[in-house]
């Protein structure tokens, strides 16, 4: 099953709509390093990734890059507030590792969304997935230590610490890489 089939599972999607759904995406390839997205930039598509990793990220007010997010396989690679209000994204989208994705722009998409009511129905039940994580992710920020908030991703994301340096892993759990390498070294005892 390729990340479009992955994907674009819907009850109420028809198999003449998932068709014409992976119809109207591209092929593309990124290399390791590449920025998909950057600070500044208009988003004008998401990517649906086959193969490889992207991570988001923010510059803080000190300066300091900060992890914001992973994509991998059979995930959606997007901007969502660039996408949708043709905004200047606020976060770079990076290529950690070679990648292989599918590509749709904001205006096949749109056509798409109104014309296939199961496609519809998807973007509703894939944005609402993406609400609840990002607000699970914030009150983790808030409510649990470090060491819980690593655990939880080696449970839920055990892909990212083969393919993610670890001080971008460190940056997205909001620590320090000393802190992530005490906890690692607490954690394998």
């Amino acid at each position: 099953m390729n990340a479009l089939q992955y994907l674009y599972q819907h009850p109420l999607l028809t198999d003449q709509e998932k068709q014409k759904i992976s119809d109207a995406h591209q092929k593309v390839a990124f290399k390791k390093g590449d920025f998909i997205l950057k600070s500044g930039q208009i988003a004008k598509e998401y990517y649906c990734i086959e193969q490889g990793m992207v991570r988001s990220f923010v510059i803080d007010y000190r300066g300091n890059d900060i992890t914001t997010g992973f994509s991998g396989k059979n995930e959606l690679v997007v901007d969502v507030f660039s996408l949708f209000h043709s905004s200047p994204a606020r976060e770079d989208i990076q290529a950690l590792t070679d990648i292989e994705a599918w590509k749709i722009d904001f205006d096949t998409f749109q056509e798409l969304y109104h014309s296939c009511k199961g496609f519809s129905e998807w973007g509703r039940a894939w944005m609402s997935q993406s609400l609840f994580m990002i607000k699970q992710r914030a009150i983790s920020m808030i409510t649990d230590s470090a060491s819980q908030r690593y655990l939880e991703l080696l449970h839920q994301r055990p892909d990212i610490f083969s393919h993610v340096p670890l001080k971008h892993i460190a940056t997205y759990l909001g620590i320090t890489d000393t802190s992530l390498s005490r906890i690692r070294k607490e954690v394998s005892r």
